[in-house]
């Protein structure tokens, strides 16, 4: 069954159902876009294309059952802009996902891509489905169909796809064959996210936790107290937060709560974070749920602890008007896309909470993938230590450009000066290219 070959997937073979509040993703990203552009004072004209995405993709395929029978399935691309280069973003299968919440995820990919200063543009894709209901086989096929179904609409010089929330390394490789086969010959370029045996990235699979723990460590620098002595706690314990909280570990810091979709663990002196990666890995859920060595939790507690840092690395609207005032933590970096709705933003800013904005705290995945690009379209790898210290740079340099950003727009919060700083940089493109014809 699928729950096989997601063993290795980009979310570390976990499947995360954390409930989700009702809100409207996308509505939440017009909501902190136009209140960024009326801070920077944008010229209007701009606002109205940035908050359109340029190509929304529906698409209805049929795919042949392991009992031979046939089941329709629909897929999405939403492509939101390519004004600083090719679309890039990830493809998601999950029962759930919905248009919103692509054209959301396609847009954050945007403000992320500017943030980061990387030559691409935004995207998100995804297929409605229960992967964990699926064979291996009918998985493939699903890939393949709805990856012939984007021809013409995704290429290594167009739109770039990537692994996100319940695809791995092989369904990227299920891709790059089925569109190497359509035009003849081997494109590595053509996605990002895959083995290294077919020109993936040494460095990819921990990229877009290490790129949250790096500015997290920024954050940190400031505070004079020892790493041992602050307590971090991590939602979820998928790839981005298993990779996050070990190499925070490593590097000294002292983790005392992990919560996942099934479960959570707290130990007050610090979590033996070796031992629970080794121990959700052989877990039938892949999950921390019933670890020995600690207390239980729930996710509710969780959010709520008396901790210096909080890290949700799971689903988007975790952190919501309703719980918001109850959040501790004097420090939030956002692993996961969207964990915090507009509403508990306002909340979080009145109680003096910093708040290292997704589009920011994650973006080292797509950074990485960046890399990986560059590297499969000149046939020229790098390894891992210069992949690590080249990522180091640029989220470093990054979370110093959104502080800047910061006083110079004069606001209260890292996530507005993050999408100021990436709107800035949008509308410049947009302002110097002209609008075609």
């Amino acid at each position: 069954m699928y729950s096989e070959v997601l063993k290795s997937m980009d979310g570390g073979g976990q499947m995360e159902m954390h409930m989700i509040p009702h809100e409207n993703p996308w509505e939440n990203v017009l909501t902190q876009l136009r209140h960024t552009a009326e801070i920077m004072k944008l010229d209007p004209n701009i606002t109205k294309i940035i908050e359109k995405p340029e190509k929304t993709v529906i698409t209805n395929f049929p795919v042949k059952m392991d009992d031979g029978s046939v089941e329709m399935f629909e897929g999405y691309r939403v492509q939101h802009s390519n004004h600083r280069g090719p679309y890039k973003g990830g493809v998601r299968y999950s029962p759930t996902i919905s248009l919103d919440e692509v054209k959301a995820l396609a847009a954050l990919m945007t403000f992320k891509t500017a943030v980061v200063n990387l030559p691409y543009g935004g995207a998100k894709g995804g297929v409605v489905c229960d992967p964990w209901k699926l064979s291996k086989s009918e998985l493939m096929r699903v890939t393949r169909r709805f990856t012939y179904s984007l021809m013409g609409l995704i290429g290594p010089e167009i739109d770039i796809p990537a692994p996100d929330m319940n695809t791995n390394p092989e369904v990227m490789s299920w891709m790059l064959d089925t569109y190497s086969m359509m035009i003849g010959h081997t494109e590595l370029g053509v996605v990002t996210g895959k083995p290294l045996e077919i020109g993936g990235s040494a460095g990819r699979v921990e990229a877009t936790g290490r790129g949250v723990f790096i500015v997290m460590d920024e954050a940190l620098k400031t505070r004079r107290k020892n790493k041992s002595d602050l307590k971090l706690a991590v939602q979820g314990f998928g790839n981005v937060a298993s990779n996050f909280a070990k190499i925070a570990h490593e590097s000294g810091y002292r983790i005392v709560a992990v919560a996942d979709a099934f479960g959570g663990v707290y130990d007050s002196g610090g979590l033996d974070i070796p031992k629970l990666l080794t121990y959700a890995s052989s877990h039938p859920k892949r999950s921390v749920e019933g670890f020995p060595d600690a207390e239980t939790i729930t996710n509710k507690e969780l959010l709520e602890l008396d901790v210096d840092v909080l890290a949700p690395c799971a689903l988007e609207n975790q952190i919501t008007e309703k719980n918001a005032d109850n959040v501790k933590a004097s420090l939030i970096v956002e692993g996961a896309n969207g964990p915090t709705t507009p509403d508990a933003d306002e909340v979080l800013n009145e109680k003096g909470i910093m708040v290292i904005p997704d589009i920011l705290a994650n973006a080292g995945g797509v950074t990485v993938s960046y890399f990986e690009w560059v590297q499969g379209t000149q046939s020229l790898f790098w390894d891992e230590q210069e992949v690590n210290d080249r990522l180091k740079r640029i989220m470093s340099r990054s979370f110093e450009e959104v502080r800047a950003s910061k006083d110079k727009y004069n606001v209260k919060d890292l996530r507005t000066a993050a999408m100021a700083l990436a709107v800035e940089k949008i509308a410049k493109v947009i302002e110097l290219r002209g609008i075609f014809p």
